[in-house]
């Protein structure tokens, strides 16, 4: 991984760069997590954004699946409170 990117293969052995958005540790579930994205958009125009486990302490580690329910919700739960934060931040740069 560089400094704020990394690269995958995709399905067809292409490769695919991804930058990170942030990485968390979650006291309710003891995992460490990453979210990333490539930039792509959706067909709502919204940009689509992944997540995954992974070892902050093993630089070849492998990225790892989202098992359950629980994780999801909360994944959604910071990505929702940063996206307000940077919404209530835009609102704030306009007024000024």
């Amino acid at each position: 991984m560089k400094k704020n990117s990394f690269i995958l293969l995709d399905e067809n052995g292409n490769e695919v760069v991804y930058d990170v958005l942030f990485t968390f540790e979650s006291e309710e579930t003891q995992k460490n997590y990453i979210v990333y994205t490539d930039n792509t958009k959706d067909k709502d125009g919204n940009v689509e954004v992944y997540a995954s486990t992974y070892d902050p302490n093993d630089p070849h580690s492998s990225l790892g699946p989202i098992e359950t329910e629980k994780e999801w919700k909360v994944i959604e739960t910071i990505l929702s409170t940063l996206q307000e934060e940077v919404k209530k931040k835009a609102n704030q740069n306009n007024e000024q």
